[in-house]
């Protein structure tokens, strides 16, 4: 079944211990319609050690993955849209509240965890818990080519954080936060003008994040 691996997830976290919240919430932005979230990473970029270690030891997670094609009937294809939407609202306001009792700083080595590490563990920081949005949507049927992780900033105080990307619009992907530090509600990246995307990312390949002057 497609969220097989969310009622996974859901047993496992409800035997886990207690951790503290997230940092305060924060929303309101707009990022230009010209952002290309897809550059070629440059060879000397900080990021792309600690991305290819990730990737290292993580492993694409069989899923039920394949997307019907658009329906040309266009009340069919709105109903079919807003209920992939409800659905990542809802993977969305779960994870906050998995959040809320399971999040914690992690140590000084800032290791990024693979989901198996995420759930053996029981608690983790941003980085780890985003993965029960990133793997759920795959497992809910969402093209892996449409669903990235993204490390992004606070320009206000260069605050890092982690969150996936829905791109159902090339230019202006839904943001989907693990623990309401960007946004506490799913909504589009051009709303939130205090964060930038820096890099996207999967399993298997990475990008740098251009922004238009």
């Amino acid at each position: 079944m497609r969220n097989e691996l969310l009622g996974i997830i859901l047993l496992a976290l409800l035997a886990l211990s207690t951790g503290s919240g997230c940092a305060s919430m924060n929303a309101a932005g707009s990022s230009s319609n010209q952002t290309d979230y897809f550059a070629q990473a440059r060879t000397n970029d900080g990021w792309n050690e600690k991305i290819q270690e990730w990737q290292s030891r993580s492993t694409i997670t069989p899923a039920a993955q394949i997307e019907t094609s658009e329906n040309t009937d266009s009340e069919f294809s709105g109903f079919r849209s807003e209920r992939r939407r409800q659905m990542a609202r809802n993977l969305v306001t779960w994870t906050q509240r998995q959040s809320q009792q399971h999040f914690t700083n992690d140590d000084a080595a800032d290791h990024w965890a693979t989901l198996e590490e995420t759930l053996r563990r029981g608690q983790e920081d941003c980085d780890g818990l985003e993965l029960l949005i990133y793997n759920g949507l795959q497992e809910l049927g969402f093209a892996p080519s449409s669903v990235y992780r993204a490390v992004v900033y606070r320009t206000t105080d260069l605050q890092h954080h982690m969150v996936t990307l829905w791109f159902e619009d090339p230019q202006d992907p839904w943001v989907l936060d693990p623990t309401g530090a960007m946004t506490n509600t799913m909504v589009k990246m051009s709303e939130l003008p205090n964060w930038m995307a820096l890099k996207v990312f999967s399993q298997t390949n990475q990008y740098s994040v251009h922004h238009a002057l």
